[in-house]
């Protein structure tokens, strides 16, 4: 596919900075999206003064970033800077650093291997969803992001870290890691601002990192003395041999950044798709009522396991839509490397390049009433896009997210075990808005009261 020619050169519509500034300060995930449906999906360019970023959302323009010409738009450039405070070296990176990584890392998160994984997921999910009894007891809320994360760090702290990471130490990391991805929305909205200058969320991202740093050093130390635990799955270990493979020696320092970008990938996405999803089954009582009907018919009083994921067919399609909707990664930012065009709009090397899925995945070119949640969408006829690239909620190309098929098997069976022991009534329902953070979480607080399910012990 040829993406610019000579004759095509246009300029690109422009959102003047005295209209920018205000909308991003009021909303910056949703008005990017109003931004990029008014343009119909052509480039925009947005005015922030110093800074004019280009936002492309057409899905052939996304095509052409992410896929067909990705090795000149790199991972590089402002935007990136506030998220490498934490991720360092590794995974996050271009080159050789990404490519090492890559090649370590990719093994442990392929269809086949993460497969392995479901029982001892199931059953994690199922001991830590047990927990909340108590609350089902007491008549007290809880806070759905809170316990979102707590339930998906659990999981992923057993099956990927062989429990070398104690549950204390889990639930420790949790709040830092969520610190360290709200804390960085000013400085995704003004990344032009010199880190000489203090803005809101910089004290707190720092803590929670030296706090990070903390925990995750001594559990690098301790893996090294200890060894690979046999018949365990370990990260830690994994990343250990690899590294001392590779380079003949173990820099710590690296071990420690490729963990903490893959304890991020793990558990992130997952856990906040989960916290979207109940104020969204509050306001569709129809969606939830049919989800409960079809985990009832599959699972019934038995304990949720991995067999029963693939014939949860409704579930699926809720997810999807969710996925489509609230895409937890909201913001695919890149950098020309050369001179280029992307849609005819000449895009100069060195210019920033936004991409967003949470735009493009609302557009009315592409989707039937975009802004309706409606899992219907993904049944049938309905099940492939328009366009293959119309939806990406874990990007695409060679920097798509290694987490994605984790989230398949794990976002379901936390959602399974939930559905068939409680109904999960939202105390106090409002209009959400987006937190433009590391992910796309609600900036608002979900709090739900579980009420448990009634069977007839005759049934």
């Amino acid at each position: 596919m040829s993406y610019a020619t000579e004759t095509s050169v246009i300029s690109p519509q422009v959102v003047p900075f005295y209209r920018a500034i205000p909308r991003l300060l009021k909303d910056p995930v949703a008005e990017l999206a109003r931004m990029g449906a008014e343009a119909a999906g052509q480039v925009v360019r947005v005015d922030l003064g110093p800074f004019r970023p280009y936002l492309v959302s057409h899905p052939d323009h996304v095509q052409q970033v992410l896929t067909a010409e990705w090795n000149n738009f790199a991972r590089e450039g402002m935007f990136w800077r506030p998220v490498r405070r934490l991720t360092g070296k590794g995974i996050l990176r271009e080159g050789a650093e990404w490519t090492d990584a890559r090649k370590i890392l990719q093994p442990l998160f392929t269809a086949k291997y993460t497969a392995t994984l479901a029982e001892d997921m199931a059953d994690a999910i199922a001991e830590r969803v047990l927990e909340l009894d108590v609350h089902a007891w007491t008549g007290q809320p809880i806070d759905a992001a809170d316990q979102m994360t707590a339930i998906v760090n659990q999981a992923i702290v057993k099956v990927l870290f062989g429990g070398r990471i104690s549950r204390d130490t889990a639930e420790r990391l949790a709040p830092e890691f969520a610190t360290c991805a709200t804390s960085i929305a000013f400085r995704l909205l003004f990344p032009f601002i010199p880190y000489s200058i203090r803005v809101p969320g910089d004290r707190a991202y720092m803590r929670a990192t030296n706090n990070i740093d903390e925990i995750v050093y001594p559990l690098i130390e301790q893996a090294r003395r200890e060894g690979a635990r046999s018949g365990k799955a370990d990260l830690i270990a994994v990343l250990l041999t690899a590294r001392e493979q590779q380079d003949g020696r173990v820099d710590l320092e690296q071990v420690r950044d490729d963990l903490v970008s893959m304890y991020a990938t793990a558990t992130e996405t997952t856990a906040m798709s989960l916290t979207w999803l109940w104020a969204v089954l509050n306001d569709h009582p129809d969606v939830s009522a049919r989800l409960h009907e079809e985990i009832d018919h599959v699972v019934g009083q038995d304990p949720v396991r991995p067999e029963h994921v693939p014939r949860l067919s409704y579930l699926h399609t809720v997810l999807q839509e969710l996925l489509r909707l609230y895409p937890a990664g909201w913001l695919i930012p890149r950098q020309a490397v050369a001179d280029t065009e992307i849609g005819g709009v000449r895009i100069k090397a060195g210019s920033q390049v936004l991409i967003s899925p949470y735009t493009t995945h609302r557009l009315p070119e592409f989707w039937d009433r975009p802004l309706e949640f409606d899992p219907g969408r993904w049944a049938g006829d309905g099940a492939t896009p328009r366009h293959r690239y119309a939806f990406f909620p874990f990007g695409a190309g060679p920097h798509s997210c290694l987490g994605q098929n984790l989230f398949r098997i794990e976002a379901p069976l936390v959602i399974a075990n939930l559905l068939s022991k409680y109904r999960l009534v939202q105390t106090n329902p409002q209009p959400l808005t987006a937190l433009p953070g590391a992910s796309a979480r609600p900036k608002q607080q979900i709090m739900l009261r579980l009420v448990p399910i009634e069977r007839n012990p005759q049934t």
